[in-house]
C-alpha cells in the first residue's frame, strides 16, 4: 500500500517546499553527503523557534495537499477501504454473526461500524510508513533535510495530513453505514469516537513513520504492516465479539489495544460500557506517542 502523502520531486512541490524558508539550502547534502548535511541540520533545528516550526509545518502541509490535487489517485485507498469492507462484512458475516447478537443483520451494522472506524486508523497509518520510505528512496527527504527547516516539521505535516484523510475515510464510513442501517442516535458520542480514532490512529503513525526510515524498502514496510495488523485486527473485538473466542484469544483480545477503541467507540455511538475502554485508549496512545515520536524524530534527523 502506498501512502497518500508519497511524495515527488515536481516543480509545484518543491516550489511549495520552499516557502517554509527563505535561506539557502545548506552544501554536502544530498544522498553522498547525507550524514554530514543531515548533523548540520540537526543542530540548526534546535534555533529554529516555535513560530517558524509551525510556519513549516503549514507549508508543508500545503506542498503534501497540492501533491494529492496532483495525484487524485492516491486517495484511492481512503475513499474504497471504507466502501469495501462495510459491504463485505455486513453482507457477508452480517447474518451469522447478527444471530449471535440476537438481532441479525440489523444488529450486526450496530456492532460492526464502529468497530470499522477503529480499523480506518490503523489501515491509514501503515500507508505512512510506506509513504515516507518511498520518500526517502527517490530522495525527496534528502532535499528536505537539506533545508534550514524544523526536522519534526516534516513528519508532523505528514502526520496532519494522514489524519486529514483518516477523516475522510470515516466520514465516507459513516454514508454507508447509514446506507445500510446504521442508526446514529448519540451526534455527541459519535464526535467523541471519531476524534478517539483519530487519537489512537495519530500514535500508530508514529511507529510506521519510525519502520518507514529505518526499513529498506517499501515492501518491506509494508510487509511487517501487515505481520502486526493482521492479528491486532482479527485478535480483537472489531469483527465480532470475542465471548465464543478460545480462552488464550480472548486473554489476547482483552489487552488488545483495538479491542479497548473498538468497544470505547461502540459504547459512545449505540450505547453501553466506556469509561474503562475510553481511557485504556487514551493511555495507549499516550503511551505510544510519548515512546515512538522521539524515536522516530531521532531516526530521522540521523538518518544518513
Amino acid at each position: 500500500m502506498s501512502s497518500a502523502t508519497s511524495e515527488k520531486t515536481t516543480p509545484t512541490a518543491t516550489t511549495a517546499a520552499k516557502t517554509a524558508t527563505t535561506d539557502p539550502a545548506p552544501a554536502g547534502t544530498g544522498r553522498t553527503g547525507g550524514r554530514a548535511g543531515a548533523s548540520r541540520a540537526t543542530a540548526a533545528d534546535g534555533r529554529i523557534p516555535l513560530r517558524s516550526h509551525l510556519r513549516h509545518t503549514s507549508a508543508l502541509v500545503r506542498r503534501n495537499l497540492l501533491w494529492i490535487r496532483q495525484d487524485p489517485e492516491s486517495m484511492f485507498d481512503a475513499v474504497l477501504f471504507p466502501i469495501v469492507f462495510t459491504l463485505l462484512f455486513v453482507y457477508v458475516f452480517g447474518g451469522s454473526i447478527g444471530q449471535s447478537l440476537g438481532g441479525g443483520q440489523e444488529a450486526y451494522v450496530q456492532y460492526i461500524v464502529p468497530g470499522l472506524m477503529a480499523m480506518m486508523g490503523m489501515n491509514m497509518a501503515m500507508g505512512v510508513g510506506t509513504g515516507f520510505n518511498q520518500d526517502f528512496n527517490t530522495g525527496v527527504m534528502d532535499r528536505f533535510r537539506s533545508l534550514p527547516i524544523g526536522r519534526g516539521s516534516v513528519l508532523f505535516a505528514k502526520i496532519a495530513v494522514e489524519v486529514l484523510r483518516m477523516l475522510i475515510a470515516t466520514a465516507i464510513l459513516l454514508v454507508v453505514g447509514v446506507l445500510v442501517g446504521f442508526d446514529i442516535t448519540n451526534w455527541p458520542g459519535l464526535f467523541a469516537a471519531v476524534g478517539l480514532a483519530v487519537l489512537f490512529g495519530s500514535a500508530l503513525m508514529w511507529i510506521f513513520i519510525t519502520l518507514g526510515v529505518a526499513m529498506k524498502n517499501a515492501q518491506s514496510v509494508q510487509a511487517m504492516g501487515f505481520l502486526v495488523l493482521m492479528p491486532l485486527q482479527f485478535g480483537s473485538s472489531i469483527f465480532a465479539p470475542t465471548q465464543s473466542m478460545p480462552g488464550w484469544l480472548q486473554t489476547f483480545t482483552s489487552v488488545n489495544p483495538l479491542s479497548s477503541l473498538a468497544d470505547a467507540a461502540r459504547g459512545l455511538m449505540v450505547g453501553g460500557p466506556v469509561a474503562d475502554d475510553l481511557w485504556l485508549t487514551v493511555a495507549w496512545s499516550v503511551g505510544i506517542t510519548a515512546v515512538m515520536a522521539p524515536v522516530a524524530i531521532h531516526k530521522f534527523r540521523t538518518k544518513s
